[in-house]
C-alpha cells in the first residue's frame, strides 16, 4: 500500500503537496493523522467527497510499503502514522523546503531544497513530466504556495514559487477561491487570543533588533497560531515575534522573523522545533509558560546576531565641501562621483548638507554661481558607527532624506546614504552611477613613452613641454603632459596644442613658463583653474592645476588613489584622455594611468569614466563622436548605451550654443570631418544640432566637399583662411538668410564669418548657374562674378558643377580672377589716412573689379579706385 501524508497541525501548503504527490504517485492514499489549521479545515469539509482524505484508523497500517511524507521530516509530528516507520520492508519518499536537523527522517529518496513552499518542488516534477493537471488541482497547489510565501512576499519566497505559481494560473487556477480561503476573518476565539497577546506583549531591544515575545493561555485550543504571530508582527512592526501559547496542556510556540540576523528556525531548534529562518515553530510538553517565555528570551539573547551597523556600509573617507565654494562646483562634484548630497564642513565642524535637489533648485534660477551656504540644509541629522542598519533606515524614511552624515567623537567619518542601504537589502542592486573604466592589470606608473615623445612631437612641442619639466623641478612642481596631445603621441599622429597639469603651485610654473617662452600669460576667468600661454609662434599651451574641489573626511586612502593628479584626471571626459606623462627630468616619460586608457588606446575604444559623464557635460556626446571617428575607434558599448539615453534626454540642449559650437568647429577642422557628420546622424545628435536642416539631403554635397578642396588645391588657387567653413556652409547651403543668421547667432560666431556665410549662401547659385549656362560668359566676366564670393564658398560651387566643362569654367574663372588680384592692401588704404574698417573689404572688391575690366591696371590707379569708393562711403554716412 502507498500512503501521502504530512505533518499535524496541516496548514495549506501540507494539503496542496500531499494533492500535488497523488499525482506522481497514483493510486496512493492521502492520509492526515492529526488536526488541520481552521481555513484547511473548512476547505476539506467543502471539498471532501473530491479529496477523498483518509483516517490512520481506516487503514491496515502493517501493509503500508510506501510512506511518502511531504512538508516535514520530523517523525514526531506525523502522529499516529509513526507507527508505520516500524514497517520492515517501509521505503520513504520525502518532499520538503525546511532545512534538515538532528532526527529527520532518512528516505530511499529526497527532494529537499530550500523554497517558499514544498508545493512548489512537487510542481516542478509535475511539469517535468507533462502532467495533466485540472483547474482544481491547480487551485490548491496554487492556495499551498501562495499560503506558504504570505502571496509571495515572505524573504523565503524564491524565484521558483513563483515559477511554479505562473504554471498554476496557466493550467487555470482560480485566484477567486485562492483569496477566499487565504482572506478569511478571524473567530471570535482567535481575535480573543489575539487580544491577549497583544496585552502580554514585551520588547525587547536585542544587538539591534526589535524582539518582540508574547505569551498567554488558552482555555482549549485555537487554531492558527501562525496567522495570529503573522497579525501581531504587523501591528508592532517588530524586527521579529515569538508568541508562547498553552494549549491542551502543550505550550506552542511560533516566531516570525524579517532580518537574517535574526534565525528563528536555530532559536526553536532549542525547544525541539523546526522551520525557516524567516518562519519555524515548536510544541513543547511543558505547561509553564512564564518559564518557557523566560528561557526563549535566554536562547534569543545568546543566538540574535550583531546587526549590520552604519560603520559597516558607511562611505568613507567622505567627500565634503566648504560652505563658499559655489553650486556649480558642487554640481560638477556629485555628477563626477554620482554623490546625490555633499556635507558642508567649514573649521572642520559639519556645519549642513547640500543635496542634489538644493543645487538643481538653485540651478533652475540661474544661480550657479551662488555660494553652497545659500541653499545647503543647516539642521543636519546625524547618526554614529553603531548605529544599526535598520535604524539608519527609519531615519532615512521618516525624515524624508537621501543621507545621513556619520559622526563620532564630534567628528565626521563618513557617510550613509539611501543606496547604501539598499545594498543591504537588495544585494544585486546597481546604484544609476558607476564607474565604466576597467582597472588595468598594468602599474599605475611605468616609464615607457620618453622615446615616444621624442619621435612623435615636433621639436618646437618637444621644446616646451621639455622647458615647462625642467621649470617643474625648479619651482618644486610635478608636471604632466595630458589630454589629447599623449593620445597623439601614443597613436602617431599630429599632435595638437600641449596642454599641462601641475601638482603644486601651478599660478607660480605658469608665469615663469611664459616668461621662459616668451609668451603671453592669459590669467584664468573667475572660478576656474587653468592657465593659457600664447606663444610667439602662435601655440596654445594650457596650464591646469590640479584640484579635488572637495576635501575627504574619514579613513585615509593609499596616496594613489587620493591624489590630486588622479582626481583632476578624472575630471576628463574618457580613459583615453584620462592618460598622462610625467616631464619633469627624472620622471621624463613615465606613464600615469588610472583609469585603463592605454588599454583603450590599444583596442580602439572610445570609453567614459563613468555613468554621469555626459550629464556632468553634454558637449562630451559630440567629443566622442569626433575621437571615434578621428582615430578610428568605435565607442565601448556601455558609453554607447548612456550617449542614446541622453540623446533620448536631450541632454545637449542644456549646453550654451557657444560650448557646442567650440567643439562642434573642432568637429569640422578634422580631417575626417564627413565621417564625423555621418555618425551625428547616425547617433540622432544631427536634429539636436540643426533641427530645420536634414542630413540626408545635405549629405552627398557634404561628402564631396574634402575632394573639392584637393582638386581646389590642385589647382593651385589660394585655399580658404578658415577650412572648417566649408562644410559649414554646405550644411546650410539650402536654408533661408534668416535661419541661417540666427543659427549662427545661436552658436555665438563672429560676425566677419556670419557674413561670409551668408555671402555665400547669397552668391553660390548665381556663381554655378553662370558657370553651367548653355551660352558661358568671357571667362573675365565670369570672374568678375566670383569677386565678391568667399574663398570657404569654392568647394560647394565645384561640387555643384557636374560636368567637367563646366568645372573647367571654373578653373579658368578662378584662374582670370587671380590673376587680375589688387597689388593694394588694407594696409595701403589706411597709409592714405583712412580710418580701417569693414568698409576696407568693400573698396578691395571694388579694385578688383575694376582690374577685372580694365580700369585700374597700376598700383597708383588701385588706389584711386578705392580712395573714390571709400570717398563716396564715407559721403553716404
Amino acid at each position: 500500500m502507498k500512503v501521502i501524508t504530512t505533518h499535524t497541525n496541516t496548514d495549506f501548503d501540507g494539503l496542496a503537496a500531499m494533492v500535488a504527490a497523488q499525482k506522481l504517485y497514483p493510486g496512493a492514499e492521502l492520509v492526515l493523522s492529526g488536526k488541520m489549521a481552521r481555513n484547511v479545515e473548512e476547505f476539506v469539509a467543502l471539498h471532501r467527497d473530491v479529496l477523498e482524505i483518509r483516517k490512520p484508523s481506516e487503514l491496515n497500517l502493517s501493509e503500508v510499503d510506501l510512506l511518502v511524507v511531504v512538508d516535514t521530516m520530523q517523525p514526531r509530528r506525523l502522529g499516529r502514522l509513526a507507527d508505520v516507520l516500524k514497517n520492515t520492508r517501509l521505503q520513504v519518499h520525502i518532499y520538503d523546503h525546511h532545512p534538515r536537523v538532528e532526527g529527520d527522517l532518512k528516505g530511499s529518496l529526497e527532494v529537499v531544497e530550500p523554497l517558499g513552499a514544498a508545493t512548489t518542488l512537487l510542481v516542478e516534477e509535475i511539469k517535468r513530466r507533462d502532467i495533466l493537471l485540472t483547474p482544481f488541482e491547480s487551485t490548491i497547489l496554487a492556495l499551498g504556495i501562495y499560503a506558504d510565501t504570505g502571496c509571495l512576499v515572505f524573504s523565503s519566497t524564491t524565484d521558483r514559487d513563483a515559477e511554479a505559481v505562473a504554471y498554476l494560473l496557466a493550467q487555470g487556477a482560480n485566484l477567486g477561491v485562492v483569496s477566499n480561503f487565504l482572506s478569511r476573518p478571524l473567530t471570535n476565539e482567535q481575535k480573543n487570543l489575539l487580544r491577549d497577546l497583544l496585552i502580554s506583549a514585551e520588547r525587547h531591544f536585542i544587538n539591534g533588533a526589535r524582539i518582540l515575545i508574547a505569551r498567554t493561555r488558552a482555555e482549549e485550543f485555537v487554531s492558527g497560531l501562525a496567522l495570529l504571530t503573522h497579525h501581531l508582527a504587523e501591528i508592532e512592526r517588530s524586527d521579529a515575534v515569538f508568541c508562547v501559547v498553552v494549549m491542551d496542556d502543550r505550550t506552542h510556540i511560533v516566531g516570525r522573523s524579517t532580518l537574517p540576523e535574526v534565525n528563528v528556525k536555530d532559536i526553536l531548534t532549542r525547544f525541539g522545533g523546526g522551520g525557516h529562518h524567516a518562519a519555524a515553530s515548536a510544541t513543547v510538553k511543558n505547561a509553564d509558560v512564564e518559564g518557557i517565555a523566560a528561557e526563549l528570551l535566554g536562547v534569543a539573547q545568546g543566538m540574535v546576531r550583531p546587526p549590520l551597523l552604519a560603520g559597516d556600509i558607511m562611505t568613507s573617507p567622505v567627500k565634503t565641501v566648504t560652505p563658499e565654494i559655489s553650486i556649480d562646483e558642487a554640481n560638477r562634484i556629485m555628477l563626477r562621483y554620482g554623490h546625490r548630497g555633499l556635507p558642508v564642513v567649514a573649521g572642520g565642524d559639519l556645519v549642513g548638507v547640500i543635496s542634489r535637489r538644493d543645487v538643481e533648485k538653485a540651478l533652475r534660477h540661474n544661480l550657479g554661481h551662488a555660494p553652497v551656504k545659500a541653499y545647503m540644509s543647516r539642521n543636519v541629522l546625524t547618526v554614529s558607527q553603531d548605529t544599526p542598519v535598520t535604524e539608519v533606515q527609519t531615519l532615512l524614511i521618516e525624515n524624508n532624506v537621501g543621507r545621513l552624515p556619520v559622526v563620532q567623537n564630534g567628528h565626521l567619518v563618513g557617510i550613509v546614504s539611501r543606496t547604501d542601504v539598499l545594498k543591504t537589502l537588495h544585494p544585486q542592486f546597481k546604484p544609476r552611477f558607476s564607474t565604466l573604466y576597467v582597472r588595468t592589470r598594468r602599474p599605475a606608473s611605468c616609464r615607457d613613452a620618453a622615446e615616444l615623445l621624442r619621435r612623435n612631437l615636433k621639436p618646437g612641442d618637444l621644446a616646451i613641454i621639455t622647458a615647462a619639466g625642467e621649470i617643474g623641478s625648479e619651482t618644486g612642481c610635478a608636471v604632466y603632459l595630458a589630454g589629447g596631445m599623449v593620445c597623439d603621441v601614443f597613436l602617431g599622429f599630429p599632435a595638437g596644442n600641449p596642454e599641462l597639469v601641475v601638482e603644486g603651485n601651478g599660478p607660480v610654473f605658469a608665469e615663469e613658463l611664459a616668461r621662459r617662452l616668451g609668451g603671453r600669460l592669459r590669467p584664468p576667468s573667475s572660478g576656474r583653474h587653468s592657465f593659457v600661454i600664447a606663444t610667439p609662434d602662435g601655440q596654445m599651451v594650457r596650464v591646469a592645476t590640479s584640484r579635488t574641489g572637495f576635501l575627504e573626511y574619514g579613513a585615509v586612502l593609499p596616496d594613489t588613489q587620493n591624489s590630486p593628479l588622479r582626481h583632476e584626471l578624472y575630471r576628463r571626459d574618457f580613459t583615453i584622455n584620462a592618460v598622462a606623462v610625467a616631464v619633469n627630468p627624472d620622471r621624463f616619460g613615465e606613464v600615469v594611468d588610472y583609469f585603463g586608457g592605454r588599454d583603450d588606446l590599444h583596442h580602439g575604444l572610445v570609453r567614459a569614466l563613468h555613468s554621469m559623464s555626459f550629464e556632468e557635460d553634454p558637449v562630451r556626446l559630440l567629443r566622442a563622436v569626433r575621437l571615434e571617428r578621428k582615430y578610428g575607434f568605435s565607442i565601448e558599448r556601455e558609453t554607447l548605451k548612456l550617449i542614446r539615453e541622453a540623446v533620448g534626454d536631450k541632454l545637449l540642449a542644456r549646453a550654451s550654443g557657444e560650448r557646442i559650437w567650440s567643439e562642434f568647429r573642432l568637429m569640422l577642422s578634422e580631417r575626417r570631418a564627413p565621417a564625423m557628420l555621418a555618425r551625428l546622424a547616425q547617433l540622432n545628435l544631427w536634429p539636436l544640432l540643426f533641427p530645420e536642416v536634414l542630413y540626408w539631403e545635405i549629405q552627398p554635397v557634404v561628402a564631396r566637399i574634402p575632394g573639392a578642396m584637393k582638386t581646389l588645391a590642385s589647382w593651385r588657387i589660394p585655399q580658404p583662411a578658415e577650412p572648417w567653413l566649408c562644410y559649414f556652409m554646405a550644411i546650410l547651403h539650402w536654408m533661408n538668410l534668416v535661419m541661417v543668421e540666427e543659427l549662427c547667432k545661436s552658436y555665438h560666431l563672429g560676425k566677419k564669418q556670419t557674413d561670409k556665410i551668408l555671402n555665400a549662401i547669397v552668391r553660390w547659385r548665381a556663381a554655378v548657374a553662370r558657370l553651367s549656362a548653355p551660352d558661358p560668359l568671357p571667362a573675365v566676366e565670369l570672374a568678375q562674378t566670383l569677386v565678391p564670393l568667399p574663398r570657404e564658398a569654392y568647394p560647394i560651387v565645384l561640387v555643384m558643377l557636374e560636368k567637367e566643362a563646366w568645372q573647367n569654367r571654373f578653373r579658368e574663372a578662378l584662374y582670370t580672377l587671380y590673376k587680375h588680384k589688387p597689388v593694394i592692401t588694407g594696409k595701403d588704404i589706411r597709409g592714405r589716412g583712412y580710418q580701417a574698417g569693414p568698409q576696407f573689404n568693400k573698396a578691395l572688391e571694388v579694385v578688383w573689379l575694376a582690374k577685372l575690366k580694365g580700369k585700374a591696371r597700376t598700383r597708383e590707379e588701385e588706389l584711386a579706385v578705392a580712395g573714390d569708393f571709400l570717398a563716396d562711403w564715407e559721403g553716404g554716412c
